[in-house]
């Protein structure tokens, strides 16, 4: 399926080519001044709809500084900003009023500096930069509790095909930096991104099918690639590759919009790492057993929790350092969905991670009751965590919080596993799961409760010496290195 779509991605991509170049217009020939003051958006409007009309083309930004209001993208056109152009987005946030490309129906009724609504082939190239100017007072700032989102991200296209986005800076939104919502056919590739001003910078967010995210630097006070679902349809068939994330929230998500679900996705040759700057959450500061300064939430967050279905999730070669979580599996219900049964979170293929810790909040893989995480399988990964466990947190008991929000945290500041906490699931593999502590630590390296079914291989660590290495309550079905440990 990931081949498919990458031969339908390169197809569509050459047959953009051949009318992107049709027309090419230069905006300082049309009056527009890189002095960084002059409002330049009527130019460069008309030149998108000029090359629009006239079956595709280009708009060329140069050097220099430009300063716009929110410009709507248009079908086969190329904005093109040449390395030394900087694009500034305006900071009157009454002139994002009419820049929204989807509101009815949609979670996130927000506006975008750049957007587009049901539009083909647009494209959005080149070395330079674009800036949201997102921490400028006029913006709302806080988790938007009064009506919404009221701050605009800078890329913002829905119900889009053929979308291509190369080898720019984004940077300095005032919410999130970009979003694709109910595209398809999207690649994005060699982008720059850095926002740590303000409340809900994620990075990357895409409700997509057919997609390929490759070879970006992400460093954001929220989600770096954060996978959306918020309508029916599915988010599927998307690889994402040789990324760097860095971040204050979750490095790699899929959530918390969770309704239509995930599906055939491959997440591959990433780095996780901590962000270069916590402007908000201080994570060191909120909670306790925090071993670092500045931390990532969780390196891998798969979340459903609004009734939708995940279903084939692949995440490999992956290095971790800085996180307070490296793997957070979470099937919750929180009673927002269209469904009426509740969600599904099955066949999970997690491979090939070297993490380092700074929390006692350890790794997890959680159900509610009678609706179990299925086929999750955990390969070939090595955990280095501060240890200091206590018999008091392995004897705490752990809250249910089926609707409570998703998060490493959701279930306090410890779990009773230095490892792996896993709490109704059925079919659980480990093989080649390796955990260092730095100091003693109390707690199993694996805690099952409520788990039909699970296989341990090759699984080494120190368990603590008046505890099994793997604790069950309530459980059956566990083999360790093919022998029964409950039946």
């Amino acid at each position: 399926m990931i081949n498919k779509c990458k031969t339908i991605l390169l197809t569509a991509s050459l047959l953009f080519s051949s009318t992107l170049f049709a027309v090419t217009i230069d905006i300082t020939k049309r009056g527009a001044k890189g002095d960084g003051v002059t409002d330049n958006t009527v130019v460069i409007q008309k030149a998108v709809d000029e090359c629009s009309a006239k079956g595709g083309g280009t708009v060329l930004i140069p050097s220099g500084t430009y300063l716009i209001r929110p410009i709507e993208l248009k079908s086969n056109v190329n904005l093109h900003l040449d390395f030394g152009a900087l694009v500034l987005g305006s900071t009157r946030l009454a002139d994002y009023d009419h820049a929204f490309p989807y509101k009815e129906g949609s979670m996130n009724q927000s506006s975008g500096l750049l957007f587009a609504r049901g539009q083909k082939n647009i494209s959005l190239t080149g070395f330079g930069t674009i800036d949201g100017q997102g921490g400028n007072e006029s913006f709302q700032f806080g988790n938007d509790a009064d009506g919404g989102p009221k701050r605009p991200k800078i890329i913002y296209l829905v119900e889009c095909q053929g979308i291509v986005v190369t080898d720019l800076t984004l940077r300095n939104s005032a919410y999130w930096v970009q979003h694709y919502e109910r595209c398809e056919d999207v690649t994005i590739r060699g982008l720059k991104v850095f926002s740590h001003c303000n409340y809900n910078n994620d990075g990357l967010d895409i409700d997509a099918k057919n997609a390929t995210i490759s070879d970006c630097y992400i460093d954001v006070e929220d989600d770096a690639i954060c996978f959306k679902s918020d309508h029916p349809e599915f988010c599927e068939n998307i690889t994402v590759t040789n990324c760097v994330t860095a971040s204050n929230c979750n490095a790699i998500k899929f959530g918390t919009a969770s309704h239509g679900g995930y599906r055939n996705i491959a997440v591959s040759n990433c780095v996780v790492r901590r962000a270069a700057e916590d402007n908000i959450r201080h994570w060191s500061k909120q909670l306790e057993h925090i071993s670092a300064e500045v931390t990532v939430i969780s390196g891998v967050a798969i979340e459903m929790v609004d009734g939708g279905i995940i279903d084939g999730i692949t995440v490999s070669n992956i290095s971790m350092r800085d996180v307070q979580t490296p793997v957070f599996i979470r099937l919750g219900d929180r009673h927002r969905t269209f469904r009426k049964e509740g969600g599904v979170l099955k066949n999970i293929n997690i491979s090939n991670i070297v993490a380092t810790a700074e929390s006692l909040i350890a790794c997890s893989i959680t159900g509610v009751e009678n609706s179990f995480v299925e086929n999750v399988s955990i390969n070939n990964v090595q955990v280095s965590y501060p240890g200091g466990g206590t018999t008091e947190m392995l004897m705490t008991p752990v809250p249910e919080e089926v609707s409570s929000y998703p998060e490493n945290r959701m279930f306090g500041n410890t779990l009773p596993a230095a490892g792996f906490y896993v709490r109704h699931a059925r079919n659980v593999r480990f093989n080649n799961v390796r955990f260092c502590a730095k100091q003693p630590d109390a707690r199993p390296l694996f805690f099952l409760d409520d788990v039909v079914g699970a296989e341990f291989n090759q699984c080494k660590g120190v368990a603590p010496a008046d505890s099994k290495f793997i604790r069950t309550v309530r459980s059956c079905d566990i083999v360790a290195d093919g022998k029964y440990l409950s039946k």
